[in-house]
């Protein structure tokens, strides 16, 4: 997974939180726990999960402090480089294309050609909307953004959680309840299924989880 500086998580080790912030500011205390807890003879998992999505962050634990820094820093250096996505224009082997004079008027907008497949009878209405396809394309999936907001919003918060519950206490009683009352948006009920989890993952679990129970 692609990871920068700005990436917000959160470490575990085992069941219990050990640390929050940046990925810059979490990755060096995971370390430490990685290797402070070696030489016993079973040592606790040590995870760190993306805030935003709950995917697992796979670091390379190996060497050193300043070793393990190293290669997260070029790592993240190496997430920070534009892509093509990330340009305004480019070339066809994907290098960016050289800038001309600008003139006046509106700004770039930083737009990305791709293709697009619609049935004649789609194209046809497009090209009689005013300020052509592209325009009315952009209106049509600003409309739907904004529509469909909340409802992103919810989904997201939702799989996020059930991504890190799946990892973190899919050997929990009640794990199998709660999942269902998760997606049935049945508040009460997921409480009081995860009541007896760890303190520390229902305290991330309902971090995940704000907003995710709105209607």
């Amino acid at each position: 997974m692609m990871i920068r500086p700005q990436t917000r998580c959160t470490a575990f080790e085992g069941n219990r939180c050990i640390a929050t912030g940046t990925l810059p500011e979490v990755a060096p205390i995971a370390r430490r726990a990685v290797h402070q807890s070696a030489n016993e003879m079973t040592p606790p998992a040590v995870l760190v999960f993306d805030d935003t999505t709950s995917e697992v962050i796979e670091l390379d634990w190996r060497g050193d402090e300043a070793a393990f820094m190293a290669r997260l820093n070029l790592r993240m250096d190496a997430a920070a480089e534009p892509t093509p996505d990330d340009w305004d224009e480019t070339t066809k082997d994907g290098s960016r294309a050289e800038e001309a004079p600008r003139g006046p008027g509106r700004p770039r907008l930083g737009v990305v050609a791709r293709e697009v497949t619609l049935l004649p009878r789609h194209w046809e209405w497009l090209s009689r909307q005013s300020g052509g396809a592209s325009v009315a394309l952009r209106k049509l999936v600003e409309a739907a953004r904004r529509a469909s907001e909340q409802t992103d919003r919810v989904r997201q918060a939702r799989d996020a959680a059930y991504r890190f519950m799946s990892t973190m206490a899919g050997h929990e009683a009640g794990f199998e309840e709660a999942s269902r009352a998760l997606f049935a948006g049945d508040q009460a009920r997921f409480a009081a299924q995860i009541s007896a989890w760890p303190v520390d993952v229902q305290t991330h679990l309902n971090k995940l989880l704000t907003g995710a129970f709105e209607a």
